[in-house]
């Protein structure tokens, strides 16, 4: 169904992984969809592929509408100039703005396991000057359209990096900013019933994640062989997250969700749908998901999969005052 029919999209870091995903199902469900990424066609001499032009071609194969513009998300000038023309070429009119743009995934998977002390210091902006600040100014640039006209939805792509320690130190710093990017945005822009979330995908089976497995780029020992099986046997599709924004953005009360953490699991358990495979994918709250992981398959199955951990317990995992053990008492 073409239920985003009329609507105008934009998702930055469009060329493949979660934002083609995501590109593609905004496109099947009739919105014109804007992508943005560096690249406009694929090099030669790149293992994995994708491309504006590739996502473009497919988001027309499935019959929508694709604009894609060429944009480095590192250059501001870039990404004034990219709303300049969307508003050009819209009226001013933008519905929905999926910030994925993201410029560390091979720098993070060539450190991994470095500490981050014997990381090069550049790291930092090779994870956040694109995954955070740009992130934020392209929220700035979106509201200016969205807020004039009364509507619209700006989603974070974040992840659980966010609450525990994920990748790395710069990662995690980056992604929980995402997060309180979301909630204090939605708090000023919701009289104007823009609404603003941040989108939390499970583990997910990136191009670039499944060629890193084939070169063995994490290792070939057994803790990699664990996560490899992990992401293979449970992981969401590029595209379900793409089917987890089309519901929200065809939510008339998404206003509800604005300011809030929303995963990507759960956003399938509340619509209902399943990914484009037919799988449900890992819910990290799903306590029978949890078994599955520690192969008890058989207490996963007499497990019913709606028994789920409170929203409230999630926090505690990454509290930031935790209680003082008693050896720090005594001292």
């Amino acid at each position: 169904m073409k239920t985003l029919k009329g609507k105008i999209c934009l998702v930055t870091g469009a060329t493949r992984g979660i934002g083609r995903g995501i590109a593609l199902q905004l496109g099947e469900a009739g919105a014109t969809v804007y992508i943005t990424g560096r690249t406009l066609t694929t090099p030669p001499d790149d293992p994995v592929g994708g491309s504006l032009t590739d996502t473009a071609a497919e988001i027309e194969k499935r019959g929508g509408e694709c604009i894609p513009i060429q944009c480095d998300h590192s250059k501001d000038e870039d990404v004034k100039k990219l709303f300049e023309r969307v508003k050009s070429e819209q009226n001013g009119k933008l519905d929905l703005l999926v910030n994925n743009a993201y410029a560390a995934v091979s720098a993070i998977a060539d450190h991994y396991k470095v500490p981050f002390w014997e990381q090069p210091l550049d790291i930092w902006d090779t994870v956040n000057n694109v995954g955070l600040r740009n992130t934020y100014m392209c929220a700035a640039h979106a509201s200016k359209l969205m807020v004039p006209s009364k509507q619209g939805l700006i989603v974070n792509i974040s992840s659980a990096g966010g609450l525990v320690y994920l990748f790395n130190v710069a990662y995690g710093v980056g992604k929980e900013a995402c997060d309180r990017m979301a909630a204090d945005c939605s708090v000023e822009l919701k009289k104007h019933n823009v609404a603003f979330v941040s989108l939390w995908p499970g583990p997910v089976k990136t191009e670039k994640l499944l060629y890193n497995f084939q070169i063995n780029k994490y290792g070939d020992g057994s803790e990699s062989a664990h996560l490899k099986e992990f992401f293979l046997n449970h992981g969401e599709s590029t595209e379900y997250a793409g089917k987890c924004i089309v519901h929200l953005a065809s939510d008339p009360n998404i206003m509800k969700k604005s300011g809030r953490i929303l995963l990507a699991a759960d956003v399938g358990d509340e619509y209902g749908f399943v990914d484009i495979d037919g799988r449900t994918p890992y819910n990290m709250r799903c306590i029978s998901d949890f078994l599955k992981t520690m192969k008890m398959n058989w207490l996963a199955w007499i497990t019913p999969r709606c028994l789920k951990l409170p929203l409230w317990v999630l926090p505690l995992m990454g509290n930031k005052f935790k209680t003082p053990s008693v050896y720090t008492m005594e001292k």
